[in-house]
């Protein structure tokens, strides 16, 4: 039985990341969500909620109708900032990807592959500055991306607090495999984001139970661990991830 000790740091960090999701949110609509914390901690745990229950990524659908119902915000616009959102995130995990290829193996050249993934930060701040002029349907549709970009100093923040949400995130389930598993840092690093992938399939298991378990295990069993010790170590991960992601 695991002692309840060693079960705070995984449960901290993890709480601390369902935190700073809703601070992410406040931060981008900070206008018009100024001074209204609680209710945004409240939309982005519905939010994420509604994601471990609903297929084929229905639940982000969501954000911009709870959006509209607590705040008044608009659908689409709404819906365009949650797909730059979602971009932040691929992009972090991008970047978690060069860093468990560093850890597998130390060379100067994955650090230079990082700096042109690193470039297309600054791209979003400059959108704004370009707005097509097309009236048919894909020239609405670029305008209200565009708009619902952030400008160059905010996206810097919105990055950081996604790298914050993240790295939080990725640690506290790195303990927990780290506790039933004896790999090496990359190793433990790589079976947790290829089990977090999971959540963008088109179908997942309710609260991701038996997804999670499978792109944990996929992940991990090329590496040459036994399928039995991964089944064990991939269930109660799969169970805490459902509860908190």
């Amino acid at each position: 039985m695991t002692p309840p000790a060693e079960l705070l740091p995984p449960i901290a960090l993890t709480a601390l990341s369902c935190c700073l999701r809703g601070v992410r949110i406040h931060d981008y609509f900070r206008l018009r969500l100024r001074g209204r914390f609680l209710a945004v901690l409240r939309l982005s745990v519905l939010h994420t909620t509604a994601n471990n229950l609903l297929p084929m990524r229905a639940g982000e659908l969501v954000f911009p109708w709870l959006m509209g119902r607590y705040f008044g915000h608009g659908f689409l616009t709404a819906t365009a900032a949650l797909v730059w959102i979602r971009l932040l995130d691929l992009h972090f995990l991008g970047l978690t990807g060069l860093l468990i290829l560093w850890l597998r193996h130390p060379t100067w050249l994955w650090s230079l592959a990082a700096l042109p993934w690193l470039l297309l930060l600054p791209i979003m701040g400059r959108l704004g500055r370009h707005r097509p002029s097309g009236q048919d349907r894909l020239g609405r549709a670029l305008r209200l991306m565009i708009d619902a970009a952030a400008s160059a100093p905010k996206a810097l923040r919105i990055y950081l607090w996604t790298a914050l949400i993240w790295i939080n995130k990725l640690l506290a389930f790195a303990l927990m495999l780290r506790h039933f598993l004896e790999a090496e840092p990359w190793e433990i690093l790589l079976g947790v984001v290829g089990a977090e992938l999971s959540s963008v399939l088109p179908f997942h298991g309710i609260a991701s139970s038996g997804s999670y378990e499978l792109a944990l295990m996929t992940a991990l069993l090329p590496l040459g661990i036994d399928i039995d010790a991964a089944a064990a170590l991939a269930g109660p991960a799969a169970r805490a991830q459902g509860q908190v992601k």
